[in-house]
């Protein structure tokens, strides 16, 4: 087994054991019952940061590690609006963090890790982009790779990983040491791109500079790409959809770890309720805990130029979302958070826990089961979810992405919650949290500041010892 599959696999079984008391927590903050939610003092109460920029409990203590504009190793510019990540073992002891960029066309290059005018872009082959542009216009997302020092608490390097495409918003890691980061954009060549935009790429992780092959993976499908989860045992990867439309699909590869190679891409359907709408908003209400019988419905014509592959999934039968968000795969089960899902829009968390049979001729012998996990309906709780982790403890770490305060929250396995961060400084979603391969160092990104954190303390205080 490599370094990588056993970092992978350690990371979901520490979110299996983290979900295990999850179900405690919706049970009893669900939509039927007014008892307020237990709240654990694993960390102590925030303290306010006299730097005004993110507080922390007592003993914890962030160092911004990459900013909007400083130059990197290569020569170009941090992109800014960081977003999903996720660390890989490099060598010698070393991180690798992969951080996607979630830059909107609109934007222009002022954002981008070419300068203002696009200008740095001509130290590249046009090849080297997806989509170099009409008239030197590249694509302004992609991703950017931090070689990181936990024992020193410094970056080694850093430098652009992925280039030409646009907004880039979550994704997720593979067990063969890559990260497939999504497009969260649904666009036709125009007068400014000359390729579609809406897909999957694939970038390895590594500690040596380089540019990724530029290739969408058209089988996973064109949409508004949010998060990825991929199980290790059958190969499946799972997709969550930006959209208050939107679905759950799967993608079954042709060639386990060969993505490329092609594949078939499914919607979750519910086998005794077609169609159904799992957002809350309306009656019938779900309730958590309540479980469901899954299929799943191919699709096709998959790269969707008319942008409707969830209109004709849900027509078929497949049960609609209210955008899906971050997702983790964990002991043979799925985690997916819909952030604005629920009664009082506020985020739900899903669970997906796949048939032993999963994607083969006998799975409805014994079908996947959906379930909501957690639907808190309350700002003080939880409020809008959006990437979520797991530590090395086992409680799980959620980002928040509302209009009000931004709080980093973790879970603890008896479904108690607390508060381990807050924004102080601006109106920004936190975004990307994750831990390094060793479990000293959680980084996270403040997104509309352009900034990357690398966050340490007594994690040990959560109450048991770090694997």
């Amino acid at each position: 087994m490599s370094i990588s599959r056993k970092h992978f696999l350690k990371q979901a079984g520490a979110m299996a054991l983290g979900f295990s008391g999850l179900h405690l927590f919706s049970n009893c903050t669900g939509q039927s019952s007014n008892t307020p939610a237990p709240i654990s003092d694993a960390f102590g109460p925030l303290i306010e940061d006299p730097d005004g920029l993110f507080h922390l409990p007592e003993g914890f203590s962030y160092k911004i590690i990459s900013r909007f504009r400083d130059v990197m190793d290569d020569g170009f510019y941090v992109p800014h609006r960081p977003d999903g990540m996720a660390t890989f073992p490099g060598p010698d002891g070393l991180t690798i963090l992969i951080r996607n960029h979630e830059v909107n066309p609109a934007w222009g290059g002022a954002e981008s890790a070419f300068g203002s005018n696009f200008e740095l872009s001509e130290k590249l082959d046009a090849s080297y982009f997806y989509d170099y542009g009409v008239d030197n216009n590249p694509g302004q997302g992609g991703t950017t790779t931090i070689v990181y020092d936990t024992r020193e608490q410094k970056v080694i390097k850093q430098y652009l990983s992925l280039a030409g495409t646009l907004r880039n918003c979550a994704g997720g890691p593979t067990p063969w040491n890559s990260w497939l980061s999504c497009e969260e954009i649904v666009t036709q060549p125009n007068d400014v791109y000359v390729k579609a935009h809406g897909y999957v790429f694939e970038v390895p992780a590594s500690a040596e500079m380089g540019l990724a092959d530029p290739q969408p993976i058209r089988g996973m499908g064109r949409f508004n790409h949010e998060a990825v989860a991929v199980d290790p045992g059958s190969g499946v990867i799972y997709l969550t959809e930006d959209d208050s439309q939107g679905l759950l699909y799967r993608f079954i590869p042709s060639e386990k770890e060969n993505l490329h190679a092609g594949g078939t891409l499914q919607a979750l359907a519910l086998i005794d309720n077609p169609q159904l709408d799992t957002r809350n908003w309306g009656e019938p209400f779900i309730e958590p805990g309540q479980q469901f019988k899954a299929s799943w419905i191919d699709l096709d014509n998959v790269e969707s130029p008319e942008n409707d592959l969830r209109f004709r999934g849900y027509e078929k039968g497949a049960a609609r979302f209210a955008r899906g968000e971050g997702m983790w795969y964990g002991n043979e089960t799925v985690y997916f958070a819909c952030t604005n899902g629920g009664n009082s829009g506020l985020g739900q968390i899903w669970q997906y826990t796949p048939s032993p049979f999963e994607a083969t001729e006998r799975e409805q012998e014994d079908p996947g089961i959906l379930e909501l996990f957690v639907e808190p309906n309350s700002s003080n709780l939880v409020e809008n979810a959006d990437n979520l982790t797991v530590a090395p403890w086992g409680d799980l770490i959620v980002c928040e992405d509302c209009n009000n305060r931004q709080d980093l929250n973790g879970i603890t396995p008896e479904g108690k919650i607390y508060k381990l961060g807050r924004n102080a400084k601006s109106n920004s979603e936190l975004a990307g949290a994750t831990f390094s391969p060793d479990g000293s160092t959680l980084f996270m990104n403040i997104q509309h500041s352009g900034l990357t954190l690398a966050i340490t303390g007594p994690w040990h205080k959560a109450g048991s010892e770090m694997a």
